[in-house]
């Protein structure tokens, strides 16, 4: 039997896509798993979704697309004979989340969000209520069935063996690093040019002057000041705690006083409240920073590398203590995560310019720095790197990658075990499909049973 692993798809809800749409075909029941149908609607609408990302479908694909849904309907079935406990709180949170996602691409705007989908976000969270149902369904079904999966270090060891030595992965040098980052602070005298810059403007705006249009000419954010600084419809807990401290409390158009942040000084107008969402608009001032202040920066950072090199202070407290907390780094004692992988190894190639030469030199457990970097927007920060690890090109071997060879041994276990499951709960469960599929072949072994 194909291994079902392989071929499942996270079935994830399409509205981006339409899904929310009425349906223009006949719609039709052509297959059942126990007491789940499943519609023809289903499959043709995955279909044209993928056809439209890829610009054409494989051959039997509608086939290849039913047997996924029919897995994931074999594990809806079954959680609900095995009665798998799926509350209303994972499923709100899960529909939050996806929500949250989407509304987002909307500029956090319901409005907006009606005029695509033709429903209202709550109409909507009802009309995809019982898809993400399964789809929770699903995912704790799946936890269930591999929970108690673990892997010894012999197993470890004999999945390793039993890989050809011609197909061995090739890894490249990798290196793993860890970072202090650290913003420049602006003087007190800029501090007061950017306040008194902002009273300026709000007695202008009092005086009659559009809010907006001083937004664009004036406002350092530049993401908003197109808009006239609107930052659109946000959640409670989307912007940092300053600026929604006095926000959400300012009546509708009304303006705040000054409000400082991490990001510079804000001057807030309310436009509208809905319950825990807010639509507001800002200017934002941000302190020049003088070359002093770079000066001080840096020179703060060296007497940081020197701190932890007579042994002072530890890399990850000195994280702690002094690093930026805009950077992910600082949550994991300053190891930086490659966001491509989930790891924290690097290939050399994949990093930027500024580590790469940073560390090119480095012996393991040798920091780099002060580092200068200046992003997109052209704000500087100065870094320490220290390199934590560092192999050189190899083929895979339990010496230098237990770690990542583990992984894909425990999740090969785990694909192992959930067929073994399918392929039990299929002779022990109805199965139907109507003619027009049933000569897909990789359906024999599902009619077979």
């Amino acid at each position: 039997m194909k291994k079902f692993s392989i071929i499942i798809f996270t079935i994830l809800c399409a509205m981006a896509t339409g899904e929310a749409q009425s349906k223009v075909m006949i719609d039709r029941v052509i297959a059942q798993v126990g007491g789940e149908i499943i519609l023809l609607s289903d499959i043709e609408e995955r279909a044209a979704q993928i056809a439209e990302q890829q610009g054409s479908i494989p051959e039997n694909f509608r086939c290849q697309v039913l047997e996924s849904v029919m897995i994931g309907k074999l594990m809806v079935n079954q959680a609900k004979l095995d009665s798998i406990p799926i509350s209303d709180a994972m499923v709100e949170a899960e529909l939050s989340q996806r929500f949250d996602y989407i509304l987002n691409l909307f500029g956090n705007d319901p409005e907006q969000f009606r005029s695509y989908y033709g429903k209202t976000v709550d109409e909507m969270r009802e009309f995809m209520r019982s898809e993400i149902q399964d789809d929770v369904t699903m995912r704790e079904m799946r936890k269930t069935i591999t929970a108690d999966i673990r892997i010894t270090p012999k197993e470890v060891n004999a999945f390793f063996a039993q890989i050809p030595v011609d197909s061995l992965p090739y890894f490249n040098s990798e290196v793993e690093i860890s970072e202090l980052v650290y913003i420049p602070a602006p003087g007190e005298e800029k501090k007061q040019e950017a306040i008194d810059k902002l009273k300026g403007l709000k007695e202008r705006i009092l005086a009659g002057e559009n809010f907006a249009d001083l937004a664009k000419i004036y406002s350092d954010d530049f993401g908003s000041a197109r808009n006239g600084g609107d930052l659109g419809w946000m959640k409670r807990g989307s912007l940092v705690p300053e600026y929604e401290a006095v926000a959400y409390n300012l009546q509708p158009d009304e303006i705040s006083d000054i409000v400082e942040s991490e990001f510079g000084m804000h001057l807030i107008q309310l436009k509208e409240r809905r319950g825990n969402n807010i639509h507001t608009r800002h200017i934002l001032i941000k302190p020049k920073i003088t070359d002093l202040d770079l000066k001080n920066a840096e020179s703060k950072l060296d007497s940081i590398k020197m701190e932890i090199a007579i042994d002072s202070v530890k890399f990850s407290d000195a994280v702690k203590k002094y690093s930026s907390k805009k950077v992910q780094s600082y949550y994991n004692g300053g190891r930086v995560s490659n966001p491509s992988t989930g790891t924290t190894f690097f290939e050399v190639a994949d990093l930027d310019p500024e580590t790469f030469f940073a560390i090119d030199t480095l012996d393991v457990g040798e920091i780099a720095g002060p580092v200068k970097i200046t992003d997109q927007s052209g704000e500087v920060s100065y870094k320490l790197i220290q390199l934590n690890s560092r192999s050189q090109p190899h083929r895979a071997n339990l010496q230098q990658d237990y770690t990542k060879i583990q992984e894909a041994a425990i999740n090969k276990k785990k694909a192992d075990v959930f067929d073994d499951w399918a392929q039990e709960v299929i002779r022990n469960t109805f199965i139907e499909v109507i003619p027009e599929f049933q000569s897909c072949p990789n359906l024999q072994s599902w009619l077979e049973q």
